[in-house]
């Protein structure tokens, strides 16, 4: 008898669906000869964009001989990392230790110790993810285990530069004229960047980022000491500040008129797109819906 191969759940992360926008766009959309396009990053299976370079991270470190099956990893993470780390750690056998501001959404905590992670809250009055991420390097000196550090591990938006980029060059038949997302450690809108733009230098690429005053959870303004290191603001053509209110009242619109429950970054990155459809014609924008709005329920946002 033959052997049947089935997938395991790391082989099914990616080749997520990419959908029309029918309502949101209005005026912006058909009119002006516009298609918004949303790539269903939820999809993947710990719910979100950060699936990719999770496993990524691990698997090539353990192909450098850093790391080892039975080793402790430590990540500093906002929470879709985290999740998704959680996650890679339970499948390839990795003790996690998650370390994460203490104002960020009670699904996201659960998620992470439902995969077996430790997680360590930091007070988000003494620095937030700045605090969480020298914490994290602090417990490596230590000897407690080793760093991903997902802000500066070039293996982040490698796992966009093979994966994301190429999916969403393959599903808009070469076609996608504009690039929207949220920015966070950029590993995303760095990959997809460098991929698209390998292929047509024209491609616009537009990064999400908060408006002076607005807490955005996966949407980031780093200061200049924390500024990731994979980061290169050549890859970025242009930027759109979105407010929270903004993020916010968008996340809503796209569940209740899209059917598409997504995060709020993600709702901030069609905000930016919705903006730059206003201003072309005949465009076909792809953004990113990072993650799942489940995950921000306890926020009240949805309510």
């Amino acid at each position: 008898m033959r052997m049947t191969t089935y997938h395991t759940i790391e082989d099914i992360i990616g080749s997520t669906p990419l959908v029309r926008l029918q309502r949101l766009p209005g005026e912006a959309g058909a009119a002006r000869g516009n298609v918004i396009l949303a790539k269903l990053e939820g999809n993947n299976p710990a719910g979100s964009v950060k699936d990719r370079p999770a496993f990524a991270m691990i698997r090539e470190a353990e192909a450098r001989g850093e790391i080892q099956p039975g080793d402790t990893l430590i990540e500093a993470t906002s929470g879709n990392t985290g999740i998704a780390l959680a996650m890679a750690a339970a499948v390839r056998g990795y003790k996690m230790i998650l370390i994460m501001p203490d104002n960020l959404s009670v699904e996201r905590r659960a998620s992470m110790t439902a995969y077996g992670a430790q997680l360590i809250l930091t007070p988000a009055d003494q620095g937030g993810m700045e605090y969480a991420r020298d914490l994290a390097a602090r417990m490596q000196a230590e000897g407690k285990g080793k760093v991903l550090d997902q802000f500066g591990n070039s293996d982040n938006p490698l796992a966009h530069l093979q994966g994301t980029g190429p999916e969403i060059w393959e599903q808009t038949n070469g076609r996608v004229t504009h690039f929207v997302s949220a920015m966070g450690t950029t590993g995303t809108i760095m990959g997809v960047s460098q991929y698209l733009k390998s292929r047509n230098p024209a491609i616009q690429v537009v990064g999400a980022q908060p408006a002076e005053g607005s807490q955005i959870p996966g949407i980031r303004k780093w200061p200049e000491e924390y500024l990731p290191r994979i980061y290169d603001p050549q890859r970025v053509d242009a930027f759109e500040s979105i407010s929270q209110s903004e993020a916010e009242e968008m996340a809503r619109r796209l569940a209740a008129e899209e059917g598409i429950f997504g995060g709020i970054s993600s709702a901030g990155a069609l905000v930016a797109a919705l903006r730059v459809a206003q201003r072309v014609e005949n465009a076909t924008i792809v953004f990113i819906v990072c993650d799942r709005g489940d995950r921000y329920l306890s926020t009240g946002v949805f309510n």
